[in-house]
């Protein structure tokens, strides 16, 4: 069985010449009348055939003149019954400006290296191999951090004429070409230096409460620290303990860059009050002392560790965590997180530094003929620091760790007297000398002043308080 195809079916002639003549009517309406965007575009070539004069847009010009525009029927953009003029006015586009090729500044990416950045600009290797090489500072420019900008000026045929980065407020680098090469050059912009009072009530712990003092966490170490002999900040701050202190702050053009040295500080740890007054010698020497003119520093600070909690105390009869035995503690456990900085707890002569058995790693400092401190389960050792050499109270000894016999990070510290251990949380520290006689009146005329001034500082605070 066969199937034949059937023919479409045939239109009257007079339906296909009435479609012809609707396609026909469509495309002249559309020649006639273009869409909104077409007479945009077409209205704005207008404009710039028939503007012979330039027009710089200025702030403020587009919302007056839109308000002062008829709006045509077919176009929001563009008006086609007004006058070459008025149109100059209603429509005109600012050329946007191009970057130039030859002055480029690159900020620096995460995961960016110098030569990262030198191929952003069309730089190659040979260049970078030249700019580092060209003096020992230069190679301060592999330094990068995120977020640092580098500006390229670079020659019409794409060398480099200069580098520029500013590091901070202080400092600022350039790198530029010369004769010989490239020479670099380190700009140091030195600050004003004012001074500045500060006053806080510690109602959580010192660093949340002198942050909101508006203290820097570098200012709060240095605040700690002028203390540190007499107050232990990991065990010792309560509730309502109140600090002030008169510091250094650095400034460049009205804004504060950084800050300096504590000039003098008051600090109240419970109910009992402290004083500071820094004091530099006739032979230049800077220390702090009482105001009053007592040494504020020890022959031996309270704590090697900054704000380290206490997790196992001075004990006779304490059963060891590993060895499941009642044992002597015969020291002062500090538990932080592991690469926390130990500090040396006074001067003296490093007798050991290397592994001492259960201690693991460990440090032991002879100091004078009395007296002997024990670090151990460090992490590692701070660089310098070996058998036979010295050190200086606050010295960085080593970083805290796990090593020996030990369940977690922590620091173990012994503190020893004539050969005997001692409990160094409540062993009485020996005094440094106070001010020198010879100094003691121009001390006076330094300490009273900065006394005063931080008397009528709290008054005014107060007073202001309680007007809010």
């Amino acid at each position: 069985m066969t199937s034949t195809a059937k023919a479409p079916p045939l239109y009257p002639k007079s339906h296909i010449l009435a479609a012809s003549g609707v396609a026909a009517l469509l495309s002249l309406a559309l020649l006639v009348f273009p869409t909104r965007e077409v007479e945009a575009k077409k209205t704005y070539l207008n404009l710039e055939l028939d503007n012979g004069s330039d027009y710089t847009e200025q702030p403020g010009d587009s919302a007056s003149l839109a308000a002062e525009t008829p709006q045509s029927p077919f176009a929001n953009t563009a008006t086609t019954n007004t006058s070459a003029a008025d149109e100059l006015k209603t429509t005109h586009v600012v050329a946007p400006i191009e970057a130039d090729p030859l002055h480029q500044i690159i900020s620096v990416q995460n995961g960016d290296t110098l030569s990262t950045v030198f191929a952003k600009v069309g730089l190659g290797a040979s260049t970078l191999h030249e700019v580092i090489n060209s003096s020992k500072a230069a190679k301060q420019l592999t330094r990068l951090k995120v977020g640092q900008a580098l500006e390229f000026n670079l020659s019409p045929d794409g060398q480099l004429e200069s580098l520029h980065s500013k590091l901070s407020d202080l400092e600022s680098i350039t790198l530029a070409k010369s004769e010989t090469g490239f020479s670099f050059k380190r700009e140091l912009v030195k600050p004003e230096v004012q001074t500045a009072y500060s006053h806080g009530v510690i109602n959580s712990s010192l660093f949340l409460s002198a942050k909101r003092a508006g203290l820097s966490h570098s200012l709060t170490m240095d605040l700690a620290n002028v203390f540190g002999y007499d107050i232990d900040f990991a065990m010792d701050i309560r509730e309502g303990d109140e600090f002030e202190l008169i510091y250094e702050k650095k400034v460049v053009n009205n804004r504060q860059v950084g800050t300096g040295n504590i000039l003098s500080a008051r600090f109240t740890n419970r109910g009992k009050t402290y004083t500071a007054v820094r004091y530099t010698n006739k032979q230049g020497n800077s220390s702090y002392y009482s105001a009053n003119g007592e040494s504020m520093r020890k022959a031996f600070i309270r704590t090697p560790v900054d704000f380290a909690r206490i997790s196992s105390r001075f004990s006779n009869g304490r059963r060891h965590p590993i060895l499941n035995k009642i044992r002597a503690h015969k020291g002062v456990d500090y538990a932080a997180p592991r690469g926390t900085p130990i500090k040396a707890a006074g001067d003296g002569r490093i007798s050991l530094a290397g592994r001492h058995g259960g201690y693991g790693n460990a440090v032991i400092i002879q100091h004078g003929q009395r007296y002997r401190t024990l670090y151990a389960h460090m992490q590692g050792f701070a660089k310098g620091v070996r058998t036979g050499g010295n050190v200086k109270q606050g010295q960085i000894i080593g970083y805290i760790g796990t090593t020996g016999l030990s369940t977690g990070p922590h620091l173990h510290y012994e503190f020893q007297v004539n050969g005997v251990h001692v409990d160094p949380l409540s062993q009485k520290l020996p005094m440094a000398d106070p001010i020198a006689n010879s100094e003691k009146s121009r001390f006076m005329q330094l300490s009273k002043p900065l006394m005063a001034q931080m008397d009528k500082e709290k008054s005014t605070m107060l007073a202001l308080n309680n007007q809010r």
